[in-house]
């Protein structure tokens, strides 16, 4: 009897995993990096009464400005679909990155878990979610540097909703239908926080609509972030899309309603990227906010395919952080999808 329940076991459990669609997909880039006036965490020495050198936490000092920068991503995808047409879906994604206020290594690990249900037009992400914002496309633009460091979106301050590759991420809901040209999402972050040792919600939401008419999509979007003090911030957003022929374009304008005053305001920018061939891609960038505490990006980028999934890419631009001096930012490696 005890060998026939171990055979009925192995038999269930490869029956398992042979019914199951695994997929594993990525990328690895690495490259070098350059940041004016770099600094960041790094092990702090002291010397003991002995004259012996020992490890003493850390400190905040001026590092190379020069490092070598690195990303490993796999993502794992599950998938079962039902006799009825309903797709079920679970992600998890392991990355490792370098630590680019210090040059060093970051530890490597597995991110929350991401559960969908997909039916026609009609899907539902729970878990580690990306909002709505997360999910426009040309909110991002294209986005030059081998880690994609310029951004539209650079005077953006509200903090969204978003999928995190390297934590647990948020314990939401994601919801989009599509029907044609129209695309409707929404999502819903429920969260409580504590105030004086209360509870108090903390809830967060976002809605967007997208339209696309001849090669062109028009998106709006609005979000709102419940405070424990019971105040909130919100941002409206507008983008505006564009694919004609070998050109992409995307316009950005956003309103603010942060608590930090100096960053409380309007938030604009736009990206351009053209192909100059089937192999060439040049990128350009412009990103600010009308507030003294926005963060301004400018800066211009090329991507050269190599085929295969490999490309070459570069980026150089300037960054502006609130009345901090700016600081020129360029990087340059290859990347290689799988």
């Amino acid at each position: 009897m005890k060998n026939v329940l171990i055979a009925s076991t192995a038999l269930i459990a490869t029956a398992s995993v042979a019914a199951a669609d695994v997929k594993f997909s990525g990328y690895g880039r690495f490259g070098i990096g350059y940041l004016e006036d770099r600094s960041g965490d790094v092990d702090n020495f002291t010397t003991n009464a002995a004259g012996e050198v020992v490890r003493d936490g850390s400190a905040d000092v001026d590092t190379d400005n020069t490092i070598l920068i690195s990303r490993f991503r796999l993502n794992i995808d599950g998938t079962a679909e039902t006799d009825g047409g309903v797709e079920f879906q679970a992600r998890v994604r392991l990355q490792a990155d370098e630590n680019d206020d210090n040059g060093e290594q970051n530890e490597a690990g597995l991110n929350g878990a991401r559960f969908s249900v997909i039916y026609g037009g009609l899907r539902v992400d729970a878990g580690n979610v990306a909002g709505s914002f997360d999910n426009l496309d040309d909110y991002f633009g294209t986005e030059p540097g081998l880690e994609e460091f310029l951004g539209q979106y650079s005077g953006v301050d509200y903090d969204f909703l978003e999928y995190s590759s390297t934590g647990s991420g948020a314990n939401a809901v994601f919801f989009r239908y599509t029907v044609a040209d129209f695309n409707f999402s929404a999502s819903y972050d429920q969260r409580t926080v504590a105030l004086n040792g209360n509870a108090k919600d903390a809830d967060r939401w976002d809605v967007s609509t997208s339209y696309t008419f001849n090669n062109i999509t028009a998106s709006l979007a609005y979000g709102r972030t419940d405070l424990a003090d019971g105040g909130d911030e919100s941002l409206a957003l507008f983008t505006l899309g564009a694919e004609l022929g070998d050109f992409y374009g995307t316009l950005l304008v956003a309103k603010d309603d942060v608590s930090d005053a100096d960053k409380d305001g309007t938030a604009y920018g736009f990206s351009v990227a053209y192909n100059l061939g089937a192999a060439t891609t040049l990128q350009l960038v412009y990103g600010d906010g009308s507030e003294d505490g926005d963060t301004r990006n400018v800066g211009v980028g090329a991507i050269y395919d190599l085929g295969g999934g490999a490309t070459l890419r570069g980026g150089v631009g300037q960054v502006k952080e609130g009345q901090a001096d700016s600081r020129i930012q360029a990087d340059f490696g290859a990347q290689f999808n799988f």
